[in-house]
């Protein structure tokens, strides 16, 4: 043909065999991801026959990397990420550090200089909030505190290897000089360190003040002008020009906040669907940019998988079964470690730990740059590429396998029962609870945007409430100011019954997780038969399905949907005259 079409031909070429053999993948029962892997490695450099443009590709990932994260802000609040925050923050960096030691020691064993022994380390030390987000999304934890936990963990990973990418360069000096022997090795080192000290205190502080200038610009300025900006779109009436504004916001403030502020194309986009969702329209702009987030998304598989060399299998079986070793095995212990420390259930530990247990894309970059500075040898950018292969092929696997692997540790193990239950103060109301709390009140699951709304119309209104959460930091606040809160799955007896269920006279789940929220009807219905439920849903297919079921009244929607089941709450609770109070027509119940 008379022009250049190798754009065309990666996306049909990408596209055409990820649907090939991600159905052949699905037919054998496994994730389709594991196709679109496969798909990349045929048509990448390392295989015969056609090869696609690897550059291209990996522009087109980028795409799908922003679209996911954007997609991911638009249902992860501000309030969300504060609210995990004292887990997530020591959680993040502690676990960085544990994976470094373990993959900077194995670089160590074989040689390896320190600055390339660190580099690894780094590399295997950080997940891929796509793959997270694929594997949340497929299980249905994406908006559970579990799912909220891992999110912001990786968040603050994201954040901490935005740091570690500016950093390396002006560090990579230090780091080749320390690498030598003897003693003139050492003066030199000494002396090329205390020169680039100044050097390496600037470059600090100022991504430290990108950093923050480009989070207080979105926090000041985007979280008022991108909402008002939908809405004037919206305001038009057409579809089309909305779906437009909602992929120009998405793509250009992550491209802005690169171009700026030095921050990834990831965390960029993050923000910016993070300060859309104070719109009214977050939820049709989630709904309007799925199909290219999915689509986008088959292409960053299909790079991954261009990116794989097959020869390193054959040629390092035993270093790369260590790597492996280290991002599936010592990163899922040193994290579930870290959550039963900070005295979560043993679900929430799983949860976390098989979150972390892949590496990707900030793998990959950090790979490269540190092969492009001389630090660390390219067998060990090989070997990131094939961990991270393996580690995200496996994952979905490993997500599937929490809830049968939890049951069957708990039938065998009295440690494991008790760290699911958990000696946990929070898990218990207080002693000293008003008993006017615990007859006749309201049991409300869940304290996300949703609940906090319907809990503080009730408090307005004095009418007894009983809060469960999972989230042991809003559960202490919540006792801060007096509230019965208690922490814990609602989905599991002991925690109803810590609530007092059987002597309820209704039922409030916040939550829109179908699955939970059966779990969480049969048992309040066991232990009190005559107790009013109340449920939340987004699909219509499912509040159809639940009201069929008899589940209980259901509402839908999002941002009128805390006024219209609170005005339901009341009316039953007070009586009708109570509603007068509450303007009619919010919210839509099935």
């Amino acid at each position: 043909m008379p022009h250049d079409v190798s754009l065309i031909a990666t996306i049909a070429a990408g596209f055409g065999l990820a649907m090939l053999f991600g159905l052949v993948a699905a037919r054998l029962r496994m994730p389709p991801l594991v196709g679109y892997l496969f798909a990349g490695i045929l048509i990448g450099p390392a295989t015969p026959g056609f090869v696609a443009d690897i550059g291209l590709a990996g522009q087109l990932a980028e795409i799908g990397v922003m679209l996911l994260m954007f997609g991911v802000g638009l249902h992860f609040s501000l309030d969300d990420l504060m609210a995990v925050k004292r887990i997530a923050v020591p959680g993040a960096v502690v676990q960085i550090v544990v994976a470094s030691l373990l993959g900077g020691g194995l670089g160590l064993l074989w040689g390896w200089t320190v600055g390339g022994a660190l580099v690894f380390g780094l590399c295997l030390s950080v997940a891929s909030t796509v793959v997270l987000l694929r594997a949340l999304e497929t299980s249905g934890q994406l908006q559970t505190t579990n799912g909220q936990i891992a999110v912001g963990w990786l968040v603050v990973e994201d954040l901490a290897m935005v740091l570690v990418l500016v950093l390396l360069p002006p560090l990579s000096g230090v780091l080749t000089a320390t690498s030598g022997g003897g003693a003139g090795a050492a003066d030199g080192s000494a002396a090329l360190a205390a020169a680039s000290s100044a050097d390496i205190w600037k470059t600090v502080g100022i991504t430290m003040a990108k950093v923050i200038g480009f989070v207080v610009l979105m926090l000041v300025v985007g979280r008022r002008l991108l909402p008002a900006l939908l809405w004037r779109v919206a305001r038009t009436g057409s579809q089309e020009l909305f779906r437009l504004s909602v992929i120009a916001i998405a793509v250009g403030v992550a491209f802005g906040a690169a171009r700026l502020f030095d921050v990834s194309f990831a965390l960029g986009a993050f923000f910016a669907g993070m300060m859309m969702r104070e719109s009214e329209f977050s939820h049709r702009a989630a709904d309007e940019s799925l199909p290219l987030r999915d689509a986008f998304a088959v292409l960053f598989f299909v790079s991954v998988g261009m990116l794989f060399d097959p020869h390193v299998i054959l040629a390092e079986p035993v270093k790369l079964i260590a790597v492996v070793a280290v991002v599936m095995v010592g990163k899922t212990i040193a994290a579930v470690g870290l959550v039963l420390l900070f005295r979560y259930p043993l679900n929430t530990a799983m949860t976390v730990g098989a979150s972390l247990a892949q590496i990707g894309e900030f793998s990959f970059i950090l790979a490269a740059l540190g092969v492009a500075l001389g630090l660390m040898p390219p067998a060990g950018q090989s070997l990131v590429l094939a961990a991270a292969l393996i580690s995200i092929a496996a994952n979905a696997a490993m997500f599937a396998a929490i809830e049968p692997l939890r049951r069957w540790v708990i039938e065998r193990s009295a440690l494991a029962r008790r760290l699911e239950q958990r000696a946990d103060p929070l898990a218990e109301l207080p002693a000293h609870t008003d008993r006017k709390v615990l007859s006749g009140q309201v049991v409300l699951v869940g304290y996300g945007r949703v609940g906090k709304r319907i809990a503080d119309a009730l408090d307005a209104r004095a009418i007894p409430t009983v809060i469960v959460e999972q989230n042991r930091e809003a559960v202490d606040a919540l006792r801060r100011k007096g509230a019965a809160a208690v922490s814990g799955d609602a989905g599991t007896p002991e925690v109803l019954v810590q609530a007092h269920i059987a002597d309820a006279a209704m039922l409030v789940v916040a939550i829109p997780d179908p699955v939970e929220v059966r779990r969480m009807v049969e048992i309040a219905r066991t232990l009190n038969p005559a107790v009013e439920i109340v449920l939340r849903t987004h699909s219509e297919e499912e509040a159809d399905l639940l009201r069929h079921e008899g589940m209980g009244r259901v509402f839908l929607g999002e941002h009128e949907l805390a006024r219209g089941m609170t005005q339901h709450i009341v009316e039953t609770v007070e009586g009708s005259t109570a509603s007068a109070t509450i303007p009619a027509g919010a919210g839509r119940a099935a």
